[in-house]
């Protein structure tokens, strides 16, 4: 590990038991707290992101944090993906399944140029329902989604395997628990 990750894994906390029984929240209040901590964050999430990158997707809320300073860092452009009713004008959108029920997604249909090379970023990649959601709005604008980047890969729950099985496969993480 090395010392860059190190610092982010001990700025996560588990909290148990939330957002119900049996489940280890892993909370990342401290690492978002913490300047060099966040800073290290976003970087490695930028060093994961293949070269010529047009535009980082960030989904809400949490991705947002993440997906704008990566963006910048980048030099490329932020399109969030949004719950429905927060987007002014036409939208697509997308429902799917995550560990604790249904949600739907949306996004401008015209956030992205058609063939724009996207980058997506979120904090935790779990059953892969919201990323694989937010790569099927990424093709229904005509965009090439290039890899995906997340802070944290909960592994035991086949996120990974539920990404590649919709033909998302060039994905990282930060962390892998």
């Amino acid at each position: 590990m090395s010392t860059s990750t190190a610092l982010i894994s001990g700025l996560i906390r588990d909290v148990p038991d939330f957002p119900k029984p049996g489940v280890i929240f892993k909370d990342i209040t401290p690492l978002l707290a913490s300047a060099t901590g966040y800073r290290a964050a976003v970087e490695e999430l930028a060093a994961s992101a293949p070269a010529d990158i047009d535009v980082v997707v960030g989904m809400e809320a949490r991705g947002f944090i993440f997906a704008g300073p990566v963006a910048l860092e980048l030099g490329a452009g932020f399109v969030p993906v949004r719950k429905p009713g927060k987007l002014p004008g036409d939208v697509y959108t997308q429902t799917f399944s995550l560990e604790y029920g249904h949600e739907t997604l949306a996004v401008r249909t015209d956030a992205i140029l058609p063939g724009a090379r996207v980058l997506v970023i979120d904090d935790v990649l779990a059953t892969g329902g919201t990323i694989g959601a937010t790569a099927k709005l990424i093709s229904r604008l005509g965009a090439t989604l290039i890899h995906v980047s997340v802070l944290m890969e909960l592994s035991f729950l086949g996120g990974r395997q539920h990404l590649s099985s919709l033909g998302v496969s060039d994905c990282s993480a930060v962390l892998t628990v």
